[in-house]
C-alpha cells in the first residue's frame, strides 16, 4: 500500500477531500521526522512507537580493498509496534 492508497482509503471512509487528507498525512509524517531528528520518540497508543535507536561504534571490513574501517556510533529511526497491533498481524 502506498501513501496515495492510504489517502484514497481515508478519503473514502471519511468523505473528506483527498487534497485535505494528503496534507494531513504529509504533515503527520513531517512531524514524526522532525521529532525523531530531535531525538524525541513518538508514541501512538494502540499502534506503536517511532523511536530513535543508538547504534554502537563497530569495526567493519571493506572487502574490495581488503581494509578495516571503523563505523562511528550513530542514531537510526525504528518502529516498534504496540502489542495489540502485533497480535493482529500474528
Amino acid at each position: 500500500m502506498t501513501k496515495a492508497d492510504v489517502v484514497s482509503e481515508i478519503a473514502k471512509k471519511t468523505g473528506v477531500e483527498k487534497v485535505l487528507i494528503q496534507t494531513i498525512v504529509e504533515s503527520f509524517m513531517e512531524e514524526v521526522k522532525e521529532s525523531l531528528a530531535q531525538n524525541e520518540n513518538v508514541y501512538l497508543r494502540g499502534f506503536g512507537s517511532f523511536i530513535v535507536k543508538q547504534r554502537a561504534e563497530k569495526v567493519a571490513r571493506n572487502i574490495s580493498k581488503n581494509t578495516t574501517i571503523t563505523i562511528p556510533a550513530h542514531n537510526i529511526p525504528a518502529f516498534k509496534p504496540a502489542k495489540s497491533f502485533a497480535a493482529k498481524i500474528k
